[in-house]
């Protein structure tokens, strides 16, 4: 089992990145007694931002092969006028429509108050369905700031109110790999 944490933070190493780490562990947590062990890759698109708009760039390409071969990714983006950044969307939009097909997704986005807790749900959702994503839970939504830079507990109610969901998911997963030549 495969989790990608895919990230359109233009800053390396972000908060965000800090968050969407700590949603994949969590994924991790209740995939692993279903799927047993599960890989994690890390994609910081900050590390890649200059090639982004090269369509013919072989590792981009490679880049978005790997997330698209993923059981789970975690799509995370900070909030940008009240959606994903342009860097996420620039990744996103190399694929076709159901590009991300087979693969369960899970939306995250970080910001600095909780006025606009909806947008990955009315912003990135929307997008990641469109890419043909199974996005089976809630997005998750985590204020950050210098004194809780991880989203608080925002990561671990999430959890806790989907664990039962992203299990389903891995063993649905498992299922589809089972048959799949």
């Amino acid at each position: 089992m495969r989790v990608t944490v895919l990230v359109g933070n233009p800053k390396a190493r972000s908060r965000t990145l800090a968050v969407a780490e700590a949603v994949a562990d969590a994924v991790a947590d209740a995939v692993a007694p279903v799927a047993g062990p599960v890989e994690r890759r890390v994609v910081d698109l900050a590390d890649h931002a200059g090639r982004l708009f090269d369509w013919a760039d072989e590792e981009v390409a490679a880049l978005n092969a790997e997330v698209a071969s993923s059981d789970f990714v975690i799509v995370a983006s900070p909030t940008y006028k009240a959606a994903y950044t342009g860097l996420l969307k620039a990744f996103l939009d190399r694929y076709p429509t159901d590009g991300l097909a087979g693969t369960v997704a899970v939306p995250v986005m970080t910001g600095g108050s909780p006025h606009h807790a909806l947008a990955p749900e009315t912003t990135l959702r929307p997008l990641l369905v469109e890419l043909g994503a199974s996005v089976p839970t809630r997005a998750v939504y985590a204020v950050v700031s210098s004194a809780e830079p991880d989203g608080g507990d925002a990561v671990a109610r999430w959890a806790a109110a989907h664990g039962a969901v992203l299990a389903g998911a891995a063993h649905a997963a498992a299922a589809r790999a089972a048959v799949t030549p």
